[in-house]
């Protein structure tokens, strides 16, 4: 996976520490933190807190004689998409704003990024002419104005018909280059409509098979002829912004669709077996409002009490019960409620966007694993930390150790119901984590969900 830098700040760094904005310390500690994170040195200095993203645009634009914009309120010339694609936007965090005569103005965040123009001289033709502009404001606008080109595409399912079949897109006469994607979006609209939450792909005698799973039964949905199985993959992966060239080692994406103008993500997990590269997709629902999940005022209020106190915030279910679904939403309802509590996640993948939480990526392609994340994520003063998942138990033991700093650990535990619960909860390697709990959120179903407080909990696993 490539290395994400700033090129400009990288050449200015020493620069912040000339004019008194950081200290020389805070530089070289951002530094090591954004080689671990596989995140520029800018992103870490703002997620630290050590300078605003006003005051290094401020900064640039000063040292540089680069006026800055700011696009929150900012309509591009949709005329203009057509000189930087999706994924060079995304990629080196750059969007056109406007043509006038044979100058084209881009927003940038990264202005000294000289390859990053060049690519948008030789497709656009025309001389460059950079402004400066947020990392989060560029990514947001490129979500907003890229859709045709950012997602699979619009997958309509109000009042969808339930015998809709994918399949009959692939035997369609389209002989275009969007045909695979539209057989891709045909995929993901049947997956919708028959609230199917895990895709897979995987090599069959006759094809690509394509299988749906649901309370843990595969039900095959059909082939993709040989002929179209690697041209079907490749387009999956370009999609999800992976290297289609690349089949030797598994690879981690994240797909975008939409919905009934809802926002849709699904990771995209591809892996090399003797058969063939297997490509799985794990479709995630944006998280909703919690009091919309957790009706009951006074469960809500056992979540909040929990929130505010150091302690393990467990939440449990079934496999494709919604945990994540649930944790998303309660880590926005955080956020939105304790502005001024530092809020992180430890993931494999971000499923969305949250504001106000510092969500982050893990990435084995540089080391950047649980091990490492543990032992650097205490320099980042959090008050409230999502772990996706724990598999050791020395992890897991580092991270208990922080509810004794006053910290709210937010985890996720695998129990079919609860008296599965309570046969694991009784295995002497849990004891810690029963101790530590300071509420237990248990999905029994997507209309069933209970909340059980440090006292009720402590009764129940005794």
């Amino acid at each position: 996976m490539e290395t994400v830098t700033n090129k400009t700040l990288e050449k200015l760094k020493y620069d912040l520490v000339r004019a008194g904005l950081v200290p020389y310390e805070t530089v070289e500690k951002a530094e090591e933190i954004a080689v671990a994170q596989n995140i520029n040195i800018g992103q870490v200095l703002i997620n630290s807190g050590a300078l605003s993203e006003e005051s290094i645009i401020k900064f640039l634009e000063s040292k540089l004689h680069i006026p800055s914009v700011n696009l929150e309120d900012y309509t591009l010339d949709v005329k203009c998409l057509k000189y930087v694609s999706f994924s060079d936007a995304r990629k080196y965090k750059i969007i056109p704003l406007f043509k006038i005569e044979d100058t084209l103005t881009v927003a940038m965040a990264d202005p000294l990024d000289l390859f990053a123009i060049d690519k948008v001289v030789e497709k656009a033709e025309c001389s460059i002419e950079p402004v400066i502009a947020s990392e989060a404001s560029i990514l947001k606008k490129v979500e907003e104005y890229y859709k045709t080109d950012s997602t699979v595409g619009e997958i309509f399912t109000r009042n969808s018909d339930g015998d809709f079949d994918w399949r009959n897109e692939l035997h369609s006469e389209d002989l275009s280059d969007n045909h695979m994607q539209k057989i891709v979006r045909a995929i993901l609209k049947q997956a919708i409509i028959e609230h199917v939450h895990e895709v897979s792909f995987q090599k069959e005698v006759d094809g690509l098979g394509v299988n749906f799973k649901t309370h843990g039964e595969v039900d095959n949905k059909g082939v993709l002829p040989n002929v179209l199985a690697s041209s079907f993959i490749a387009k999956l992966k370009t999609l999800a912004e992976l290297d289609p060239s690349v089949s030797e080692v598994p690879q981690l994406g994240k797909l975008c669709f939409k919905v009934d103008d809802i926002h849709v993500t699904a990771s995209v997990s591809t892996f090399p077996t003797i058969m063939g590269e297997r490509v799985f997709l794990k479709i995630y629902m944006p998280p909703k409002k919690l009091s919309s999940i957790i009706t009951s005022e006074n469960q809500m209020q056992i979540v909040n009490n929990a929130v505010g106190e150091s302690g393990i915030i467990l939440v449990c279910g079934s496999p494709l019960s919604g945990k994540t679904h649930i944790i998303y939403s309660l880590l926005q309802e955080i956020a939105s409620k304790f502005s001024n509590k530092n809020i992180m996640t430890l993931e494999s993948l971000a499923k969305y966007t949250l504001d106000g939480v510092n969500q982050c990526e893990l990435n084995e392609n540089v080391n950047f694993n649980m091990d490492k994340a543990s032992r650097f994520i205490e320099f980042q003063s959090p008050d409230i930390i999502y772990l996706e998942g724990v598999k050791t138990k020395e992890i897991f033991d580092y991270f208990s150790s922080l509810v004794y700093d006053g910290k709210t650990i937010i985890m996720e535990f695998l129990a079919n119901n609860m008296e599965d619960l309570r046969k694991k909860m009784a295995f002497s390697d849990f004891e810690t984590l029963k101790s530590l709990l300071s509420c237990m959120i248990f999905i029994h179903s997507h209309e069933s969900i209970e909340v059980f407080d440090r006292e009720a909990m402590q009764k129940y696993l005794a």
